[in-house]
């Protein structure tokens, strides 16, 4: 018994000394990252979001047709537009999960990048490169803190428009007639209003993320 509690012990030892060196690496490989391979990488993920956007500017437009096509007056082919409406709701739930996890990411990688530049930025000997890098820092920070501005309550309301879709979507599978579509449509005004919404608050957004971009692109890139 003692043997096998010894055995236990050496492990439990290996496994935590495995931890300390997995965490000092991970903190190494962060501090040894240079500005411009922060910047680099927060300039990706402005790339990637604003790439999103793109994409669900598109999709809003397009569930929103779908919806006002399945709700109106005198359609005559309403399984057919059902169809199409069921399509813009698989692409729409994809996008705002990914819009949400990346904009996330973008937070982090902001954060990260102004707090390590305001470190390594606070070390000049000379006054003026001080003063000049954190100026150009306050300056760009400014630009950033535009996109967390615009984007107060975006994820929010992208996912109670995507509930609100898919619930839709729901009650007309279970009840797709004339009479079905008749009820809902009250509630299908309202949706394709936020549609529009939505649209005009991620296209601030967008606005916000390309100024960011345009202050940060590298030479060469």
């Amino acid at each position: 018994m003692k043997f096998k509690k010894n055995i236990s012990n050496k492990r439990n030892a290996i496994f935590f000394i495995g931890l300390v060196i997995l965490g000092m690496f991970f903190v190494t490989n962060c501090s040894t990252m240079t500005g411009l391979q922060r910047s680099k990488e927060t300039s990706v993920s402005l790339q990637v979001l604003d790439n999103d956007i793109k994409l669900i500017i598109v999709q809003l437009d397009s569930i929103g047709a779908s919806l006002f096509e399945l709700t109106k007056a005198g359609q005559a082919d309403i399984k057919k537009a059902f169809d199409l409406y069921s399509k813009n709701i698989e692409n729409i739930e994809k996008l705002e999960k990914d819009y949400r996890k990346h904009s996330e990411e973008l937070k982090a990688q902001g954060k990260n990048y102004f707090s390590e530049w305001k470190r390594e930025g606070g070390k000049y000997r000379n006054s003026d490169i001080q003063d000049l890098s954190d100026g150009r820092r306050a300056e760009l920070g400014a630009i950033y803190d535009d996109i967390a501005k615009n984007s107060v309550g975006v994820n929010d309301s992208f996912r109670t428009f995507v509930i609100d879709s898919k619930e839709i979507h729901t009650y007309l599978s279970n009840d797709l007639t004339k009479r079905g579509v008749e009820t809902i449509s009250p509630i299908s005004n309202r949706v394709q209003q936020d549609a529009f919404n939505l649209r005009n608050a991620v296209r601030k957004t967008q606005g916000s993320i390309e100024k960011a971009r345009a202050q940060m692109l590298q030479q060469g890139n």
